[in-house]
């Protein structure tokens, strides 16, 4: 590679692959539509590579293009983390942990596991961002998040997927529905009823579960409403708009005119998982997962 390459050169080339136009890529950058011209221009020359297809009319990139472009973006991306873990070094913190999570994890373990990762890590800064099931499997792949807490079953191959919780199911009714824990029977008596359920898209894995609660119960749901939203479910039921099956953590942190029935002689179980990106080189990473691994066993899922 000639020595006449400069960082700017592959900014340069970002702003065009990005764009697939030159005069948006130069006003992007602030310099003239020539100039970025030539500047490409030099840069395929040293490097001996055809970046682009060029027409009067398209830009297109070529396939070592398309290649240069995924690799630049993720290295320029881990060269973006590790200057901003220098500043917090710089700044006397150790680290910087980015951490998703669906609604069910904030209500028992992660709390749990915060408090104990305080301990020995009293000066790392914590990202906390709720975020549904997909969006942390993306967020993950990107290395936008160092850690992420699902209800899923499988992940791409590059995520580790670990157990972390094996729960139950409980119903949510409305404080005042004739049926309580006294007088429940099982599910058949709810067969007439609306159903509130978690919408396929939060997680077909957990949804599917929750459908085979239902046929082993002999009936299929009448399925008022759906939402990826527990607050939203509970609103809804608390309402009388209907009655809900959730995960049983999902009790603890609302005061709301509902109750809970445990469902405990149901063989479905849902199970709540860590996942991270085992290509991310965060070090504070495996100084949280080493705490996990104190309080919990994990059990690796493919």
């Amino acid at each position: 590679m000639s020595n006449q390459l400069e960082f700017r050169h592959f900014k340069y080339f970002l702003a065009v692959a990005n764009e697939l136009h030159f005069r948006k890529a130069a006003d992007q950058l602030y310099i003239s539509q020539p100039g970025l011209s030539r500047q490409i221009k030099q840069m395929e020359k040293d490097l001996d590579i055809k970046l682009f297809e060029r027409n009067s009319r398209n830009v297109t990139l070529t396939v070592a293009g398309e290649y240069l472009k995924k690799e630049l973006e993720t290295n320029f991306k881990k060269l973006n983390d590790i200057l901003a873990q220098a500043k917090l070094v710089n700044d006397g913190i150790d680290g910087n942990l980015k951490m998703g999570y669906i609604g069910s994890a904030m209500h028992q373990l992660i709390p749990d596991f915060l408090l104990k990762f305080r301990d020995t890590n009293p000066n790392t800064l914590i990202n906390l961002t709720e975020m549904d099931n997909n969006r942390q499997i993306q967020a993950l792949l990107n290395q936008e998040i160092e850690i992420g807490f699902v209800r899923l079953e499988r992940v791409p191959e590059e995520l580790e997927l670990h157990s972390v919780l094996e729960e139950t199911f409980s119903l949510v009714l409305p404080k005042n529905h004739v049926i309580s824990a006294a007088n429940f029977d099982d599910l058949s008596q709810f067969k007439d009823e609306h159903f509130i359920l978690f919408d396929s898209s939060y997680s077909t894995s957990y949804y599917e579960k929750v459908m085979q609660i239902f046929d082993d119960s002999g009936f299929y749901p009448a399925i008022l409403h759906s939402t990826v939203n527990a607050s939203s479910i509970y609103r809804l039921v608390e309402n009388n708009f209907g009655i809900s099956i959730v995960p049983t953590s999902l009790q603890n942190g609302y005061d709301l005119d509902i109750k809970f029935i445990e469902l405990t002689e149901i063989k479905q179980r849902t199970t709540l998982k860590i996942v991270w990106n085992s290509t991310n080189t965060n070090p504070i990473l495996e100084s949280f997962l080493k705490v996990v691994r104190q309080l919990v066993k994990l059990d690796q899922e493919r």
